[in-house]
């Protein structure tokens, strides 16, 4: 392997320092961890964040794919004798897999072809001097070749297969392929056309049955589309240019019009056109749109799932749970604080039982013999219901709240459900699933394949392993941005903290059933499986808030304790003293602790901990209300205004829950009355939004929303408030009134964001 190009290479296309690139490269190299690496190295890559670390990492992985091919192809040539000293520097200069093969592609062994034929019918003397210009007269020459048993029964015979040696020879041509190629990427429209099968039943693909515009400009979501119609036998697409315009220019790069050979190396060019070199260019672009296609459906899934993730969390508390039903009635449970199952049981205040007062009565008992502070309610059928229920109840102080379940009945099937809760069915776990959701949300969602919650597009059809690979990015990202307690944590959220394999998630879990509560983060150390290499990667994202040292309860990692110690001890204070008290830790000089491995930057990061230990960086959890009276799509009127939660976000617009059971879409069009290019710039999942209702077809069961704002309106979402669709910033914290929002709920000890050095940062833009 090149490493030495290979980190020139990164450096030059992503625009950062070669020595930044080689220390990534030799953490990774060393088993480090993407969260790691960011947090914990800033001195070593020049305080790069996850985005740029996970780019270096994924081109690396690139460049290396590449190198080892590059092995394989010389070993080849080698086994062929046909390598040489120009050769193989040409082999091992390329810096493109599809430059590689071009190199390659003469010389690789091939099936039995018109060529090959040809070739075998003692046809190739033939084809060479004609393809060199050397030949007086085709035919003449052609007639010289006739040999009836050797299958070439006249002249004609004999120059088609010339001219289907010269075909090949043009299409392997590496100068001929990359002029066609670049053709091909400026001049390739994508096409497509109704089948039969689609006139039929191919309705969904209306839009497309005689559809064209330029390939590689086409937007991601229109690409995957018409490749799902294709993929469907709905439609017929390509992805070519002007046959006549792409033959006439390969024809140029060969034919001498001055030559008696110029008509026969002309059809050959044509023939290699259209049989060979069209459907190899065709694949090419088609893949280069694919790809783009999946990049986009990936970066909008990570994107979304990404907001769900770290959706705010109602924090520890006692939480009664809803699945709501109709026929088989609702699902109620009681967790703990800690999210433990302290009860389950059934009521049936819908319809048909409608057993209102006995449910009502039940709620009511469960609510005070557990000390309930929130009710979750899920938002499946006869969730709008079963909300204006609860709300109708006289629960004092107690938080009503609905709460996605998308995703629940996966996981109440699941492996780790089965595990959690052996003795209760699939009812309880969904239930307790909705509970730990509000509590929680990151806890309890990566119990849950990313792919089975429904805020992607597309992705069903992406390149699943570059959909798994992102995924996995996200939630590890998101997981140890947050940081995670050791006693509580699942062995499934455990697994995702850096350095932590489902081994070692697993027998943490066990160690912590059969000896206790971990104490010290030290104690790490004496779990099977976990040595010094996974406590150092580890150690940092991982929170005990019991623990004598209290260190352990933030993101201050083992390694830098003893800087805390030596700045505690400069003040003549304890490390206790120097995280309650803000004038003890302005005293501290950061330049006095500056060493060798440790700088500003990892000493910044000290300070800021300090003074926030163990901060969150999801919002404080706020209370949210659909309209009341709106509760089914029949309740709808046209110009009627609702708040709103965003609940997917795709390429092309963004869908709002309104609480009647269907979201409805706004359309890029309408998220702003100024242009939007990406709905991402605008909404993120679970925003909460104001929007009007513009049409609804209740056949069809579709809605179409606008946020477009009018005079005086203003529109809330996670990115501030958009006024005139200009954002401007969220007021502050320290300058809202007391009790100005009588929703909100503040999280326990939970400190303000940073506004530097934050672990968080660069999650914004987690896939570029």
């Amino acid at each position: 392997m090149n490493t030495d190009k290979n980190i020139d290479i990164i450096s030059r296309e992503l625009g950062i320092k070669p020595s930044q690139v080689e220390a990534v490269a030799r953490l990774l190299a060393d088993d480090a961890t993407v969260p790691f690496i960011a947090r914990y190295r800033k001195e070593a890559t020049g305080s790069l964040d996850e985005v740029a670390v996970i780019a270096i990492r994924d081109r690396l992985q690139e460049l290396a794919d590449l190198d080892k091919r590059k092995e394989t192809v010389i070993k080849s040539l080698t086994e062929q004798e046909k390598i040489t000293p120009e050769l193989e520097k040409a082999v091992m200069e390329a810096e493109t897999l599809s430059k590689l093969e071009d190199i390659y592609l003469p010389y690789r062994p091939k099936r039995r072809t018109r060529g090959t034929i040809a070739k075998e019918k003692g046809l190739e003397p033939l084809a060479d001097k004609i393809f060199s210009g050397n030949c007086s007269d085709p035919i003449a020459l052609a007639s010289e070749f006739i040999d009836p048993e050797k299958g070439v029964a006249d002249a004609d015979e004999a120059l088609q297969g010339a001219r289907d040696i010269i075909a090949e020879r043009i299409n392997e041509e590496s100068r001929a392929r990359e002029i066609m190629r670049s053709h091909f990427e400026k001049k390739a429209s994508l096409s497509s056309k109704v089948t039969k099968a689609g006139e039929k039943d191919g309705a969904k693909y209306r839009d497309y049955f005689d559809w064209s515009e330029s390939a590689l400009k086409a937007p991601s979501h229109r690409i995957l589309a018409l490749l799902r119609g294709a993929e469907e036998g709905f439609l017929s697409v390509h992805f070519l240019p002007d046959e006549e315009e792409s033959s006439a220019l390969l024809e140029s790069l060969f034919v001498k019009r001055n030559s008696p050979s110029a008509g026969q190396i002309s059809l050959a060019a044509k023939e290699s056109y259209k049989r060979l070199m069209a459907p190899s260019m065709e694949t090419e672009i088609k893949n280069i749109c694919k790809k783009k296609g999946d990049r986009e459906a990936i970066k909008v899934f990570s994107e979304n799932i990404k907001e769900l993730l770290l959706s705010s969390p109602l924090g520890e508390k006692c939480v009664l749970a809803l699945d709501p039903g109709l026929r088989t009635g609702s699902k109620l449970v009681v967790l703990s604080r800690q999210g433990d199952l302290l009860h389950n049981d059934t009521i049936y205040p819908l319809e048909p039982h409608n057993k209102k007062d006995e449910s009502e009565k039940k709620i009511k008992s469960l609510c005070s013999k557990f000390s309930v502070e929130a009710i979750a309610i899920g938002n499946g059928t006869g969730g709008r219901e079963l909300l204006t229920f609860c709300k109708g109840i006289n629960l004092e102080g107690i938080i009503v709240t609905m709460v996605n379940e998308s995703g629940a009945s996966v996981y109440s099937a699941s492996e780790i459900a089965r595990k959690e809760f052996p003795d209760h069915d699939l009812t309880v776990r969904g239930a307790v699933s909705i509970g730990r959701r509000l509590m929680d949300p990151l806890a309890e969602l990566v119990k849950i394949d990313p792919g089975s919650i429904g805020v992607g597009q597309y992705q069903h059809d992406v390149d699943q392993k570059e959909l798994k690979k992102s995924l996995d990015d996200v939630v590890s990202l998101c997981v140890n941005a947050v940081g995670v307690e050791i006693n509580t944590a699942s062995g499934r959220l455990l697994q995702y903290v850096s350095g932590l394999s489902p081994r070692m998630a697993d027998a943490i879990v066990k160690q912590r059933g059969e000896s206790g509560p971990f104490k010290t983060r030290d104690e790490l150390l004496k779990v099977p499986g976990i040595g010094p290499k996974g406590f150092e990667q580890a150690a940092g994202f991982l929170r005990i808030r019991e623990s004598a040292n209290p260190l352990d309860r933030s993101a201050v990692h083992p390694e830098s304790y003893h800087i805390v110690e030596k700045m505690a001890a400069d003040l003549s204070c304890s490390v206790k003293d120097l995280m309650e008290r803000e004038d003890l830790r302005n005293k501290i000089v950061l330049t006095r602790y500056v060493s060798e491995t440790t700088g500003i930057p990892t000493l910044t990061d000290i300070v800021n901990e300090l003074a926030k230990p163990g901060r969150d960086p999801r919002k404080d959890f706020e209370l949210f209300t659909f309209k009341d009276g709106v509760e089914k799509i029949e309740d709808l009127e046209k110009g009627m205004k609702l708040p709103g939660v965003v609940t997917n976000v795709t390429a092309f617009g963004a869908f709002v829950d309104i609480g009647v059971h269907q979201d409805g879409l706004v359309h890029i069009s309408e998220l702003s009355d100024n242009y939007v290019s990406n709905p991402h710039s605008v909404v993120k999942v679970n925003d909460k939004v104001n929007i009007t209702v513009m049409e609804i077809d209740i056949a069809r069961k579709r809605i179409s929303l606008s946020m477009k704002q009018f005079p005086g309106e203003k529109i809330k979402s996670s990115q501030g408030e958009l006024t005139e669709n200009r954002r401007v910033p969220k007021q502050t914290k320290e300058k809202q009134k007391p009790n100005q929002n009588q929703n909100q709920v503040k999280k326990p000890d939970k400190p303000d964001k940073p506004e530097i050095n934050s672990p968080f940062a660069g999650l914004k833009d987690i896939i570029k």
